[in-house]
């Protein structure tokens, strides 16, 4: 059941990759607790604008936030503007991501690169522009990293994803330690099989129920069941949680 209390009524949060999917699912659930949500785009500004009345009509506030988070200069760039315009950082959600798939054998060199640039160095390029904002809300600060199963257990034909979401659960317990001295809890939420448009894209029909075979819940979950998840993280409730990595897949990894 979706947290609806306003226990963010006052915190700015970042969520980047903000437009679609999980994503937006996770600006509309910091939106019901009464955040300010920057939701973050590449290239879609339509989705994102579309997300951002969602989480007005969700009872939060929106303004967004057009970057790469793979573009180094133009995120340092688009976080100190949000920070001056909203007043400062509390929470940053670091959901932007790509899937980029193939057996090693025939795989691109410049798809690896992509994905470890948008995956992984993105989620540094963004904590590490944040930093300065989040270690100031102290208490009230929060990191949360978007990994998944695959970075856990591996996947044939996702060698590139799973060693970018592999790299941001230790990116996560490093710098939990880093930030625990300030009060700054950093965790990572690591979803299984979501139904979102990457899920219908990449799992053809045969595949879906050769998956389901080994879900113990024996279904796919929903992009607002990692999104209340994260909401529970972002608030007072997880005020004593850090470095963790929470599962959100049905059982598939225990």
């Amino acid at each position: 059941m979706a947290i609806t209390d306003k226990a963010l009524d006052g915190c700015v949060a970042l969520v980047t990759g903000g437009s679609r999917g999980i994503g937006r699912a996770i600006c509309e659930a910091l939106g019901r607790r009464g955040a300010t949500v920057a939701v973050n785009y590449a290239a879609r500004e339509d989705a994102a604008r579309d997300t951002a009345e969602a989480v007005r009509q969700a009872g939060g506030e929106a303004m967004l936030a057009g970057f790469d988070v793979s573009d180094r200069q133009a995120v340092a760039e688009g976080v100190k503007k949000l920070a001056t315009d909203a007043g400062g950082i509390h929470i940053l959600v670091n959901n932007a991501g790509i899937a980029l798939n193939g057996l090693l054998l025939r795989f691109k060199d410049a798809d690896w690169d992509r994905s470890l640039s948008v995956n992984l160095t993105g989620m540094y390029n963004c904590t590490r522009a944040a930093t300065r904002y989040l270690l100031k809300a102290k208490q009230n600060g929060r990191v949360i990293n978007l990994t998944s199963v695959v970075g856990e257990m591996g996947n044939a034909g996702q060698a590139a994803y799973a060693a970018s979401k592999a790299g941001i659960i230790g990116l996560t317990k490093s710098l939990a330690r880093e930030f625990a001295s300030r009060g700054v809890c950093v965790n990572a939420v690591a979803p299984g099989f979501i139904e979102t448009d990457m899920t219908a894209e990449h799992l053809p029909q045969d595949q879906r129920e050769a998956l389901l075979s080994t879900i113990p819940l024996s279904r796919i979950g929903s992009a607002a069941e990692v999104a209340d998840t994260v909401s529970f993280l972002a608030g007072p409730e997880g005020g004593y949680i850090t470095g963790q990595v929470v599962r959100v897949n049905g059982g598939l990894l225990m």
